[in-house]
């Protein structure tokens, strides 16, 4: 049995995961009512809230664990905030030292990338290998709060980073949009709400840079001219055309993430899946516009669940085994060699 930890930002995690049968369940603690309040997540108090939740999450455990414990536990080591982070790693530890069992940091972006195979994981984790292999090289987009990206996944262990975002990610433009438009955070579910009865037509955003050359997101100059359109209409223009900027600036998004990965297709006609995850994945117009690429260009188009899109527990026991997999295929490693200090991708926030 394998114990997940997550505590990267704002969300504690924990969860069970059975090498054989597959995911055994997951219990997740929100702080976003405690940071509502600051319009953003302050690292000090996710911090204070992980150290009173995460060992309390623990009895959760007892039952489902039938007076065994696990024999690995992994745990988020990046990137994130750092006192959060350290809150996961220190409980891995000292649950490893009592239970006498390895525990490895997991890169937080990898288990990301992989959470969309895991319901092929749960389906038949027998045949697992062979149904995974046909679906590589597999093209997936990232898209969360802090990161943008688009990579490539030619064997479990092997990614490659296609293209990154050179500023803002998808979700922090969401969320900074949704401030300049006088919604609550986190301001993603308020866009999408508002958006399904307004107009994407209403207002033609910029949608990052467009020459077919270059591979990298931008979303701050959409964030920029939100702004500056503000600033000329009136307040009672605004108020009675929330619905309509909404779906207009979502769709800026959307379609600047489609931008990229048409283009990744059209260089590389060898992939043989899509794939969506991130936070930003729960979004069911990027879900739409996503899953419409991937029925043109004749992919499989895979997703993670909406349960797994966000910061959790389960993707990061599963990334676990599959790197450790991997790696013990691959090349002899030491057992205290961390999957971040193995595979860590370079230049992320």
């Amino acid at each position: 049995m394998i114990l997940g930890i997550e505590s990267s930002c704002d969300d504690s995690a924990l969860a069970l995961f059975d090498p054989v049968t597959g995911g055994k369940g997951h219990w997740m603690s929100s702080q976003v009512a405690l940071h509502e309040q600051y319009g953003g997540v302050v690292p000090d108090l996710a911090s204070r809230e992980h150290l009173a939740n995460l060992p309390a999450m623990l009895r959760l455990l007892q039952e489902p664990l039938g007076g065994a414990s696990p024999d690995t536990i992994f745990y988020t080591a990046g990137p994130g905030l750092a006192p959060c982070l350290a809150m996961g790693k220190t409980l891995a530890q000292a649950l490893a030292s009592c239970w006498e069992c390895p525990a490895y940091g997991v890169n937080h972006l990898r288990a990301h990338a992989y959470s969309p195979f895991g319901d092929f994981f749960q389906d038949s984790p027998g045949d697992f290998s062979t149904r995974v292999e046909k679906l590589l090289p597999h093209l997936g987009l990232l898209a969360s709060g802090g990161n943008t990206l688009l990579y490539e996944i030619t064997a479990i262990g092997t990614i490659k980073i296609l293209a990154e975002t050179r500023d803002d990610a998808a979700g922090e433009a969401i969320d900074k949009g949704a401030k300049l438009l006088g919604l609550p955070y986190p301001g993603g579910p308020h866009i999408e709400r508002l958006a399904e009865n307004g107009d994407s037509a209403y207002h033609q955003f910029p949608i990052g840079q467009n020459r077919q050359q270059d591979m990298f997101f931008s979303f701050s100059g959409l964030k920029t001219s939100l702004r500056y359109y503000l600033e000329t209409q009136p307040e009672e223009t605004v108020r009675q055309n929330l619905s309509h900027l909404c779906a207009s600036y979502q769709e800026a998004v959307v379609q600047g993430l489609a931008l990229r990965i048409k283009q990744a297709i059209r260089r590389n006609r060898g992939f043989q899946s899509l794939g969506l995850c991130g936070g930003v994945a729960q979004n069911r117009r990027l879900r739409k516009v996503m899953a419409d690429i991937a029925e043109n260009a004749s992919l499989p188009f895979l997703v993670a669940r909406k349960e797994y899109c966000g910061d959790n527990a389960a993707m990061i026991a599963f990334a676990g085994l599959l790197e450790r997999a991997a790696l013990h295929e691959n090349a002899p490693v030491r057992p205290s060699l961390s999957l971040t200090e193995q595979s860590l991708p370079k230049g992320h926030r």
